[in-house]
């Protein structure tokens, strides 16, 4: 796996409000994953242990007995609410083309990532 750049991650919206410094240490904790189409990235009712962003590609968001609920592209995230508040994944995310996706785990998510989140109105 190749590393993760911080310039991806200044194009991600919920990250680009941290410093270029801060930016660089999250990339350099990241790993970076190429996802085949129809391979599921994450499981709904599994526990949560790392958070995503998507690079590139294009994946779907489904929910048992709801179906497609939506479509993630460059610069959308998930694994965000299994890690803030403790619970099983609430969706499957499944790739529909090529993608890549770089995630961390929660100890990377709760120094890095959370307080943006709670930063945001």
């Amino acid at each position: 796996m190749s590393p993760v750049a911080a310039t991806e991650f200044s194009r991600i919206a919920i990250l680009s409000s941290l410093p270029g410094a801060r930016l660089a240490d999250l990339a350099s904790r990241m790993r970076r994953e190429d996802v085949v189409p129809g391979k599921t990235v994450v499981i709904e009712g599994e526990p949560g242990d790392r958070f995503y962003v998507v690079l590139s590609g294009m994946l779907e968001v489904t929910q048992a007995g709801r179906g497609t609920r939506t479509l993630l592209r460059p610069g959308d995230y998930f694994g965000e609410v299994s890690l803030a508040m403790d619970v099983p994944r609430t969706a499957s995310v499944r790739a529909v083309t090529p993608a890549t996706v770089a995630s961390c785990d929660r100890a990377t998510f709760d120094e890095y990532v959370r307080p943006v989140f709670a930063d945001t109105p």
